[in-house]
């Protein structure tokens, strides 16, 4: 049965029960964001891996995408949000992710979102 954190972060409800669809049991479902832009859908953080559902990777279709912690060796978190808008509806923020040769850019809605993000992965990669 999949765990669903006490704090958990979910933007929308029906992406974190497509999530919950390919969780293994025992996993725990730590956060789910909504990404801006076009192809994307959203990011899960859970206990043992980053799951995301996009069209950018496979490039034809949407796919379930999933990235183990232990190939993640680099993680970043920028603010994207301008001097005219700063934060707030307008706002945005991005986190990639570099794991083996490849690296993952998600774009959030918000401009908080990518930090919240970014502090999920570093504690379960400082864990390791």
């Amino acid at each position: 049965m999949v765990n669903i954190a006490d704090d958990i972060i979910v933007d929308k409800q029906e992406q974190m029960e497509k999530i919950e669809d390919y969780c293994l049991p025992q996993e725990t479902i730590l956060a789910v964001f909504d990404l801006k832009g076009a192809g994307t859908g959203f990011l899960g953080i859970l206990d043992k891996r980053i799951i995301f559902y996009d069209k950018a990777f496979t490039h034809k279709k949407k796919a379930m995408v999933t990235i183990p912690y232990n190939r993640i060796h680099a993680v970043s978190s920028a603010d994207d949000s301008g001097l005219v808008f700063k934060r707030g509806f307008f706002a945005s923020s991005t986190l990639t992710l570099h794991a083996g040769d490849d690296s993952f850019e998600f774009e959030f809605r918000g401009g908080d979102k990518a930090h919240a993000a970014y502090r999920l992965i570093i504690e379960h990669l400082l864990q390791s």
